[in-house]
């Protein structure tokens, strides 16, 4: 083992270099500065994302927020061998947004599609006409639009015990989906649960 020499060992003990406040607070500052620059980094991103988030809930919202209920039974006239024309009651569901269902407008405009095992016609002619609310097509919260599908000038035909559906396509928004099966034997009115 090596001796060290008392004097060195005094010198040793009243050697007072280190570091002074100075080089202490710059230190300190730095530390705070780079907490500061990731907290801002932590916080922008979660933002970010929080924003996108709610983005993609509005967007949900929006799609499925013009949904349409059936408000009445499907009733369908034949001439005893097929079905000529099929009628139904729609309303909004609760907190659903307005639905242009004016058959005649050339945008924004709802779409109804029949399908059956046989054909498919995407935009079948339809009438509608408002039982409650005011007199216009615009379907709004609290009005009564029946819907009138013509089967016979469409060319669609649907005989016994045929099982067809019907799509309502709003502009916005969730569609409507009525799937009904022809009875065995076709009356002049034909109530289709």
């Amino acid at each position: 083992m090596k001796r060290v020499a008392p004097n060195e060992v005094w010198r040793r003990l009243r050697d007072e270099g280190g570091i002074t406040g100075l080089e202490t607070a710059i230190i300190l500052i730095a530390f705070v500065v780079v907490a500061a620059v990731f907290a801002f980094v932590v916080l922008s991103t979660g933002l970010f994302s929080s924003e996108r988030g709610k983005e993609a809930v509005y967007a949900g919202l929006a799609k499925t927020r013009g949904t349409m209920e059936l408000s009445s039974s499907v009733v369908a006239n034949s001439n005893g061998t097929n079905l000529t024309t099929v009628e139904f009651d729609i309303t909004l569901a609760a907190g659903g947004d307005s639905v242009n269902l004016d058959p005649t407008a050339t945008t924004n405009r709802t779409v109804i599609s029949y399908i059956d095992p046989t054909q498919v016609i995407n935009d079948i002619t339809y009438t509608a006409t408002p039982i409650t609310g005011n007199a216009n097509t615009l379907l709004e919260p609290g009005e009564l639009i029946r819907i009138s599908i013509d089967l016979a000038g469409a060319g669609a035909t649907v005989g016994v015990n045929q099982t067809f559906t019907l799509e309502i396509k709003p502009p916005t928004g969730s569609y409507m989906v009525l799937q009904r099966t022809t009875p065995p034997a076709l009356l002049t009115v034909n109530n289709l649960n």
